[in-house]
């Protein structure tokens, strides 16, 4: 199945997407202001803090999902409940999860840029979206972002 995100990632350059968020997330929460950052803008619908609790689990889960791939042949990863997970998100702030996100990110992209293009095909399987090489989760890590900036940027209108 590859990267469920690749609609919203188009033809953008997932590493640029991927070093690009942190700065676009901490200028549209210090847009939205931390009051306004609790607020969901509808019901049902997540809070601009709750997008980014969800995106520094994300980017836990992302970290471990690319060491996997490098480094366990033939891995199959574990997904993960968002909603159940999302369930814990009152006990944090959207600046202590920004600040996870970027700083889980920044580490991340260190590990991305140090990997030789020969380990891009490297693959690892996701029991719900099948075997996904290291590029595609690079990919789906990009378009990841791109959805829920999008939604953080529609908040911040």
């Amino acid at each position: 199945m590859g990267n469920p995100y690749a609609s919203f990632l188009g033809q953008k350059d997932p590493l640029a997407v991927i070093a690009d968020t942190p700065q676009r997330l901490q200028s549209l929460l210090t847009k939205i202001g931390i009051a306004r950052s609790i607020q969901a803008p509808a019901p049902g619908k997540w809070s601009a803090r709750e997008i980014l609790c969800h995106l520094a689990d994300c980017e836990i889960v992302f970290a471990f999902r690319l060491r996997q791939t490098l480094a366990q042949p033939h891995h199959v990863i574990q997904p993960f409940d968002q909603d159940e997970w999302a369930k814990m998100y009152k006990a944090y702030d959207a600046p202590t999860a920004l600040s996870v996100f970027s700083s889980v990110r920044t580490w991340n992209l260190a590990l991305i840029k140090a990997v030789p293009p020969s380990d891009y095909s490297k693959t690892v399987t996701h029991p719900e979206r099948g075997d996904m090489t290291f590029a595609v989760l690079l990919e789906t890590m990009a378009g990841h972002d791109v959805n829920h900036i999008g939604q953080v940027e529609a908040i911040a209108a």
